[in-house]
């Protein structure tokens, strides 16, 4: 059994079964000495030798093959802002290269690259569409391992979670112009994602009833939100004027894709600082638990998967935090002053 070098590429040449075989490995020697003892290692097991039966495809062609899927199976903010993003920075650093080709080692050194230029929930968010790429590119046959799925995450520090005050509410409120503040109005009350928000029909309203269906969620799954007396006073008006299917639409009746500068504009007459739209569906819960709702029904109307994403709206206000602890003299002081009312009276031993 030997390697050897012919034009730009490395090959293994071995025998099997009474035949030899050569196969093509690529550019790199140390891919092709790693592949040779893992023939040596399975021919000697007796193990079947199906290790060779990836396609070779180019990473940066596949990677384009997994933005076709990403567009034609995701919501389009999850491809457009999320996948295709992350693919962007991913190629130029795989470019060239098989699938079967990148090792974890290939991996390892990628995270280091990118966590001198980025933070490392960005690189994270790399690393998870790189395995999810691996995960299809088995799933369609292109290779059998992925390469991915033993490289671990980096650590992040604890993510940001800013909400709004009552009085910041109040002045936001006052400080949107008439054409922002319905979807402001409500993204408070009902904690729905941006794209949740302006993928909504008003064929998912239901003043009936009196609750909204999300249908393109992120998790791609339905969930129920029930509409309050304030949300459904801003709907309802609405649509007396409404211009089309969308419920939040632009002039000539197009659903609106950003409401960046009205929305910043607003935050700026109401003189509120470091926040950012989707802060609003951190406010939403936020109150919601200081309402003392349980981080079950949280989960629920915020479409949470794991309950572990819900946990991180438990956090709670000081002022509140001090009316908790408050509480417990309720609770506490009766029974303080009966044992001191029993020990005079003889009626408490230790």
């Amino acid at each position: 059994m030997s390697i050897f070098k012919k034009g730009k590429n490395w090959y293994i040449d071995y025998y099997y079964k009474g035949r030899r075989k050569r196969k093509k490995i690529g550019p790199s020697k140390k891919l092709a000495m790693r592949v040779l003892n893992d023939v040596q290692l399975k021919i000697a097991r007796g193990e079947f030798l199906g290790i060779f039966d990836e396609k070779k495809v180019l990473f940066e062609d596949f990677a384009q093959k997994y933005l076709d899927y990403s567009r034609a199976n995701k919501a389009w903010s999850t491809y457009f802002r999320r996948d295709r993003f992350n693919i962007n920075n991913l190629v130029p650093y795989f470019k060239g290269k098989y699938l079967f080709e990148i090792t974890p080692e290939m991996i390892e050194k990628y995270k280091a690259v990118r966590l001198e230029k980025v933070s490392p929930a960005s690189v994270n968010r790399e690393l998870a569409c790189l395995k999810h790429m691996f995960t299809k590119a088995i799933e369609w046959g292109y290779i059998k391992v992925n390469m991915a799925k033993g490289v671990r995450q980096l650590k992040e520090p604890p993510g940001r979670l800013r909400y709004l005050t009552l009085d910041e509410i109040q002045a936001l409120l006052k400080a949107c112009s008439n054409s922002i503040r319905p979807i402001v109005v409500t993204a408070l009350n009902t904690g729905m994602r941006r794209s949740e928000l302006f993928n909504l029909k008003w064929s998912d309203v239901d003043f009936i009833n009196r609750k909204i269906t999300v249908l393109n969620s992120k998790n791609n799954e339905s969930r129920i939100i029930p509409i309050n007396q304030t949300l459904y006073e801003e709907l309802f008006a609405l649509s007396q004027v409404a211009r089309g299917d969308y419920v939040f639409t632009r002039k000539d009746g197009r659903p609106l894709k950003d409401v960046k500068r009205g929305f910043s504009s607003a935050l700026k007459r109401a003189g509120i600082k470091n926040f950012r739209f989707h802060d609003l569906r951190h406010t939403f819960a936020s109150h919601l638990v200081m309402q003392g709702v349980d981080l079950r029904t949280v989960q629920q109307i915020m479409g949470h998967k794991d309950i572990k994403m819900t946990m991180r709206y438990s956090h709670l206000s000081p002022d509140y935090i001090q009316k908790a602890v408050e509480k417990l003299d309720l609770l506490w002081t009766p029974f303080g002053h009966q044992d001191v009312a029993n020990k005079k009276e003889g009626l408490v031993t230790n």
